[in-house]
């Protein structure tokens, strides 16, 4: 039973992050925070399909940066977009009106670590999720590189 109800769940979140994307994306970024979060609109190219992919994530900046986490709401497997970034670290960011290119790199060491603890206290929900799944959670650092 807990299966089908982790499939299910897992099932809703995709269709709600989807249904967000497009209500971002189509409203030109007015429409945007998520449970009262700054959000940002991650574009990633798909690793198998090659087909551009767009995921809502909570955010904050660290200078010129932003930080994301791959939460996926404490599933056991890193998200799909972050798999994707790991094959090819160039995105595209939404935030509000603007847009722009970024690459991606993997927080390590003491820099994870004072990362983690700016976005404990920014979204108390990670650190919730880091206790519900056995694996860490990776803290993604975002950086402008071009803007459209």
């Amino acid at each position: 039973m807990a299966s089908r109800f982790r499939h299910l769940r897992a099932r809703a979140l995709k269709a709600m992050f989807k249904a967000h994307a497009t209500i971002y994306e189509r409203s030109g970024g007015r429409i945007g925070t998520w449970l009262g979060l700054p959000t940002l609109l991650l574009s990633v190219t798909g690793r198998k399909s090659g087909q551009t992919r767009s995921t809502p994530l909570a955010y904050f900046r660290d200078g010129d940066s932003y930080v994301v986490v791959g939460s996926d709401g404490a599933a056991k497997h890193d998200p799909q977009w972050w798999k994707n970034l790991q094959v090819d670290p160039v995105g595209a960011v939404r935030i509000g009106r603007q847009k722009f290119e970024v690459k991606a790199t993997l927080s390590t060491g003491l820099e994870r670590e004072r990362l983690w603890e700016i976005g404990k206290s920014f979204n108390p929900m990670w650190s919730t999720y880091q206790t519900r799944t056995e694996r860490e959670l990776p803290v993604v650092v975002l950086t402008p590189t071009a803007k459209f």
